[in-house]
């Protein structure tokens, strides 16, 4: 090699470094890249690495996973060592099964534990050229692991042309730019090559060459040789021309001179994907194998794989030369030939089908969408909904033009491109007549994701639901589905009770036709004070095999848990997934899970967290103009700022909200505008205005029908009006609650329920009664702000009618906790009461001192009755990791076993009273 000391030397560097490490070489097409990689890849054999090559291939950059296939095929044998897990996640992505698509971070870290497998003998070094045309989803996965080789003993050397955009431009990984030659070593290679060059032949090839090797390899004989001029006045026709396409020049005035079979062996290669000797080694025997090509060998365009002996490309400029140059016609019929050859490869077919055709062809439309529901399933929704447009355009009738059109446009308002559904309905009704049900669907969801539009949204939905009835919907039942849902969804941001009560009619109406499933949306998203009654345990029921729900059934299905307060049994799987969701392009549905996931991290006093998933939720949601999610993440975000006594950041968030939600008519919205308002006034002790923004969500004694935050205000409602003088109105809404069956829908309503009736009260009994209901609830544990609140007030109670001493322990319980969640204004409300007791704030008891916040909270969920497995999936950590903090907590504590853990926590608060 000619003028690369400096990269030879940074890629020995690479093959002898201790650890494993990713390099990126980058640089211009012919500039050298594949040659530096033939000698790093010798250099590593020579040192006893195993070495693997790969490389991107255009045609095959929209087909999922197909570069990772190519890439760890020599390494398939070593799966079946994996875990299940792991070879489960290699069986979705390979289409070995039909599971759920992993996360790239799954799959990354499932890849690197194969990897670390088959470099148990010796080092490897992964080499993949061509990388600019690796499908995105195999790059993604490579990009993940190259950043966490350290450590281990695999290399990963990627070359990139410089000129095209691809996937490993954002990865982070370390760069190596290839430059051209210098004029001296350009010099140097072209006389080593071409020896005996006249001067003026000489002089313009390095002219036009430009430093890069592979011109000054194949510019001479084009441009004349040593012995003509021909060809020289070709070359100024090469003025302002990128070198890439001088070069195809060159190499198609070769391939112009093939006879013409050789020619259709060389465009179904070259359509195909078929790639170059130096990737072809380890290639898994997928691509068509090109015969008769000899005559292509001795032009120079093909060469002869030494290992496999198959015809392979010389460079990838020859491939797309040969593409480029043939006629339509001939591309088709190459297509036609390719896809009979791949008949048992369903996505492979289906592009070289579809690829052929020219007139609408159902069978290949069908073939299309059979390849879309694959690549869908494993992680790809924009190639599925490149694959369904083109069915679209190959239906012969117009049911099913609109109807493929239809489920583009839906899978790319799930995946995140809103801009492509809006064309992709356009395209379907360019009039604005005769809209499909699929189409009403989809213009529905974008109307009331992109712009609140929940009016008329919901009377497009109901209208297409009520046309699918009249005319026989047992013929369309997933259409009519897909329906339903999008209209109980709709209907839980309108919030209004008319257009519910129409809503549940209209489902009545159906009969059967709705789903179990649906049914649980419509009550849990509706109201569940009127129709919450043996809720969860149907929600629980529907949750029951969690493997054999759709990502938007789980989604669906947690956020009826959230409305009746058991989403955190639920949150780790949905951790698991939302990552898988969000990158394999899922967004509509990842994003709902990121709400999610926020809202039970504010439940449980994780409001750090709860912060920054909101942060990165609203990030989202508004570079991809999700602008409904957008507001409501902002509204989440007030809450917790309300909560933590930052005030000023909750009101602008709240004004925020309520300016784009009450001119729209998205009550779940202004609902939640009007908590946060309640909430950040109660965190300035302001009970007058918290009374006013509470009474904006229901009126004392009564819970506004189809209001979702109705029931879940009850305690500020009743804590505002109780701080106000209104006795009567706060006892009013606590018994309404009561006499509504609240205990019985929701572990937390049934908590503050209890609190609400004992602030209430005027008979000792009943105080009494119900506080201890209400603080001895399991739903203390995980709903901590409430309990702390409803202790506040209790120590408060008995400070005044029993005492300084009675109260101390509530009352450091509650200062405690305010403090760990960062409820500031809570907690100098709590401390203050201390004081007034005749106690420092900072004076707790000695063994609760002595525990950490972590600790504490694991104390407090093994008490009340949770298993280790339990505590962990609720704190996110694993069982061993929760046996250990137990095992520091009993010491503390003064005991030995997991049995006497509530007496002691108990003996803990009672020792608060000396």
């Amino acid at each position: 090699m000619i003028g690369r000391d400096g990269e030879r030397a940074r890629l020995s560097g690479l093959v002898t470094a201790t650890g494993g490490q990713a390099l990126v070489l980058r640089g211009e097409s012919g500039v050298g890249k594949s040659a530096l990689l033939d000698h790093v890849a010798t250099l590593a054999a020579d040192a006893g690495h195993e070495v693997i090559r790969a490389a991107g291939v255009e045609a095959e950059s929209d087909l999922p996973f197909a570069g990772l296939h190519q890439i760890l095929y020599p390494l398939l044998p070593h799966i079946e060592a994996l875990d299940k897990g792991h070879r489960a996640a290699f069986d979705a992505v390979f289409g070995q099964t039909e599971g759920r698509p992993p996360s790239v971070m799954s799959l990354g870290i499932a890849v690197l534990d194969l990897l670390s497998l088959a470099t148990s003998e010796k080092p490897l070094l992964l080499i993949l050229d061509d990388g600019q045309w690796l499908d995105a989803s195999s790059a993604d996965v490579c990009g993940f692991a190259g950043r966490r080789l350290t450590g281990s003993s695999v290399k990963l050397l990627i070359a990139l042309r410089s000129d095209i955009p691809s996937r490993f431009d954002t990865a982070a990984l370390p760069e190596v730019a290839v430059p051209a030659l210098t004029e001296a070593a350009s010099e140097e290679l072209l006389d080593l090559c071409h020896p005996g060059l006249d001067q003026q032949t000489r002089r313009l090839v390095l002219d036009q060459a430009r430093g890069n090797p592979l011109a000054l390899l194949e510019l001479p004989p084009f441009l004349g040789g040593n012995r003509s001029g021909r060809g020289r006045e070709g070359a100024f026709a090469f003025q302002g021309v990128p070198l890439p396409r001088r070069l195809q020049h060159v190499y198609g005035t070769r391939v112009e001179a093939l006879g013409d079979a050789v020619r259709e062996e060389l465009l179904r290669g070259a359509l195909d994907g078929v790639g170059t000797a130096a990737a072809s080694t380890h290639t898994p025997a997928l691509r068509y194998r090109m015969r008769d090509a000899d005559e292509a060998v001795a032009a120079g365009l093909l060469e002869t794989d030494p290992v496999g002996g198959d015809f392979v490309f010389r460079h990838p400029l020859v491939r797309s030369t040969v593409v480029q140059l043939a006629t339509p016609n001939q591309r088709r019929a190459a297509h036609a030939d390719l896809a009979r050859i791949h008949r048992d490869d369903v996505e492979r077919r289906a592009t070289h089908l579809a690829a052929a055709a020219i007139d609408p062809d159902e069978e290949v439309a069908t073939a299309l969408e059979v390849a879309a529901d694959s690549a869908t399933r494993r992680g790809s929704a924009v190639t599925a909904v490149a694959w369904l447009t083109r069915a679209a355009e190959l239906s012969e009738s117009h049911e099913g033009r609109s109807r493929r059109l239809s489920n583009a446009a839906f899978t790319a308002g799930y995946a995140g491109l809103l801009d492509q559904a809006q064309q992709l309905v356009g395209a379907e009704l360019p009039t604005g007549r005769n809209e499909s049900p699929s189409a009403v669907a989809t213009s529905a969801y974008m109307s009331w994701y992109e712009d609140g539009d929940v009016r008329s949204s919901r009377r497009q939905v109901a209208a297409a639901i009520g046309k699918l009835r009249d005319q026989g919907a047992a013929s369309t039942p997933d259409v009519l589905l897909r329906l339903v849902n999008l209209l109980l969804g709709i209907e839980q941001y309108a919030g209004e009770p008319e257009s519910w009560r129409q809503t549940r009619e209209l489902l009545d109406s159906l009969g059967d036709l709705v789903t179990e499933r649906s049914l649980i949306y419509r009550d849990a998203w509706g109201d569940v004070v009127l129709h919450g009654a043996g809720l969860a345990d149907r929600v629980e029921r529907a949750f029951a095999d969690l493997s054999e729900l759709e990502p938007w059934d789980v989604m669906r299905l947690a956020v009826c848990a959230y409305h009746v307060d058991i989403l955190g049994q639920y949150r780790p799987h949905l951790q698991r997934i939302v990552e898988r969701e969000l990158e394999t392009g899922a967004l509509g549905v990842g994003m709902t899970m990121l709400h999610l996931i926020m809202l039970d991290q504010m439940a449980v006093g994780e409001w750090d967290e709860a912060d920054r998933t909101g942060q990165r939720g609203l990030d989202l949601m508004a570079s991809h103009g999700y602008t409904l999610l957008a507001q409501q993440t902002r509204a989440y975000l007030a809450l917790v700022a309300a909560q933590r006594g930052r005030v000023e950041r909750a009101r602008e968030l709240q004004a925020m909200v309520d300016a784009w939600a009450r001119p729209r008519g998205v009550g779940f919205l202004t609902q939640l505008a009007d908590a946060a308002g309640t909430a950040a006034a109660l965190s300035e002790g302001d009970y007058e205005a918290a009374y006013l923004h509470a009474i904006g969500v229901t009126a004392p004694g009564t819970f506004t029908p189809y209001g979702h935050q109705a029931a879940r205000t009850l305690l500020d409602l009743v804590e505002a009006a109780v701080h106000t003088g209104r006795s009567e109105q706060a006892r009013r809404h606590a018994l309404a609650a009561r006499d509504a069956g609240l205990p019985a829908v929701s572990p937390r309503l049934a908590m503050i329920t209890y609190g609400a009736l004992a602030m209430t009260a005027t008979e000792e009994a009943e105080i009494a009664d119900m506080y201890e209901r209400a603080e001895t609830h399991p739903a203390a544990a995980h709903f901590p702000f409430e309990a702390a609140r409803i202790r506040l007030a209790h120590g408060i109670r008995l400070r005044h009618t029993q005492g300084p001493k009675a109260a101390r322990p509530l009352l450091t319980t509650a200062a405690e906790t305010f403090e760990r969640l960062g409820a500031e204004t809570w907690t100098e409300r709590a401390r203050a009461e201390l004081r007034a007791s005749g106690v420092s704030a900072r004076e707790t008891s000695a063994h609760l001192s002595a525990l950490t916040w972590q600790e504490r909270r694991i104390a407090d969920l093994a008490a009340s009755g949770l298993t280790n497995k339990e505590i962990g999936e609720r704190m996110h950590l694993s069982p061993r990791t929760v046996s250990s903090h137990l095992y520091r907590v009993f010491p503390k504590l003064g005991i030995t076993s997991r049995a006497a853990l509530r007496d002691a926590l108990g003996k803990s608060q009672e020792a608060a009273r000396d």
